[in-house]
């Protein structure tokens, strides 16, 4: 979680700071339908290298958002799901899906 000393002051700011990246908000996106392996998510972001992904996952994970679970296996199995603090994201990115969508059949009709 990021101190309460370093969040900022407006509410709006701090929920960019949390998923104000093009990556997060697609990696969040993704595990929104269900738990996902860092490979699966990999495969879905087409473009992020494997860096950026494991660097968001972690900040994620940090942040609150994220939990990770590591199966003990062999070889081990580490998924990623929504936390509920992360669950709470749910409607920030259907309202984000709605605009979307409202937005591209403005832009055909045009």
């Amino acid at each position: 979680m990021i101190a309460k000393k370093d969040l900022p002051i407006c509410p709006v700011a701090t929920t960019v700071s949390l998923i104000g990246n093009k990556w997060k908000l697609l990696i969040l996106r993704d595990i929104l339908t269900g738990a996902k392996r860092f490979g699966e998510l990999r495969k879905s972001l087409e473009g992020i290298s494997q860096k950026v992904l494991t660097d968001s996952l972690r900040e994620m994970e940090s942040d609150g958002l994220l939990i990770r679970t590591v199966f003990p296996e062999v070889p081990p199995r580490v998924e990623y799901s929504l936390s509920e603090l992360g669950e709470t994201m749910r409607p920030i990115l259907s309202a984000m899906e709605s605009f979307g969508k409202d937005y591209k059949e403005l832009a055909e009709k045009e």
